[in-house]
């Protein structure tokens, strides 16, 4: 995705909800993280976008100093509610861009988690890099709708009425399955002159949604959140007509997140 400021600043009006509507990372990727890095606690390390503290409070528990830049100050707000345990955690209201540490502060690793797409790609993997000790990494990962072989087949109705509502799917339906998805991320890594990758990992899973339950997850998507309200009204109202169809009123939906991690020049 291109980068968009305007997108990016729409997810603090889903501050409140965005904590449990949006899947947890497997745990997986945190070992996996760590395997590649070499990182222990206390390494000090630097997330970029934290939201509400989705990707933060694995961490933090895990003892890692962790300062956080947050966009949103209602997003910013509620990641300092959920984080006020960890004495070495701190959260900042500011975008990354326009941000400066201390005075020779420098980072064992900068990572962002279903942020890094919205930050401005003239700056952030110069700034990445020049926030990093020597040998430091960078990770990147985003959580995404994977469609599998054998994925629900309630998600080819319910394109038909995005493409109804004129927000249809971009390029051929339903696209790649994960194993097929391109990693854009690893190639922008390697010619960004910044980083060469030291380590990719995949990781799908499935989970089950009510109505509600779904509903509430599309709620924090920006696309949703810009969209013109009779369109997403429409939409919600079939995708609850479609649930009411089944005897358990639930839907599977798959997910994929791509792990990347750089290690600076």
């Amino acid at each position: 995705m291109s980068f968009d400021r305007r997108l990016s600043a729409t997810f603090d009006s889903a501050a409140a909800t965005y904590q449990d509507a949006r899947p947890d990372y497997p745990a997986e990727l945190y070992s996996d993280l760590l395997r590649i890095t070499g990182l222990t606690p206390p390494a000090h390390l630097l997330e970029v976008g934290c939201g509400p503290g989705k990707a933060t409070l694995p961490l933090a528990r895990m003892g890692f100093r962790i300062t956080a830049v947050e966009l949103g100050q209602a997003l910013a707000a509620e990641a300092r509610r959920r984080l006020a345990d960890f004495a070495g955690v701190s959260v900042i209201t500011s975008p990354f861009e326009g941000w400066q540490p201390s005075a020779g502060d420098r980072f064992d690793l900068v990572y962002a988690a279903t942020a890094w797409k919205w930050l401005d790609p003239a700056v952030k993997y110069a700034k990445a890099a020049a926030l990093l000790a020597p040998g430091g990494h960078l990770a990147v990962w985003n959580a995404e709708h994977a469609m599998p072989a054998g994925y629900d087949p309630i998600f080819d109705e319910i394109q038909e009425v995005y493409e109804e509502i004129g927000e249809g799917h971009d390029g051929p339906w339903p696209g790649p399955t994960p194993e097929e998805q391109p990693n854009p991320i690893a190639t922008e890594f390697e010619t960004s002159g910044h980083f060469t990758v030291a380590g990719t990992r995949l990781y799908v899973w499935a989970l089950r949604y009510t109505a509600d339950e779904y509903l509430a997850l599309l709620d924090t998507f920006s696309g949703h959140i810009a969209m013109e309200p009779d369109r997403r009204r429409h939409l919600y109202q079939e995708i609850r007509r479609l649930l009411a169809t089944r005897p358990d009123g639930r839907l599977t939906r798959h997910w994929y997140v791509v792990l990347t991690v750089g290690r600076r020049l």
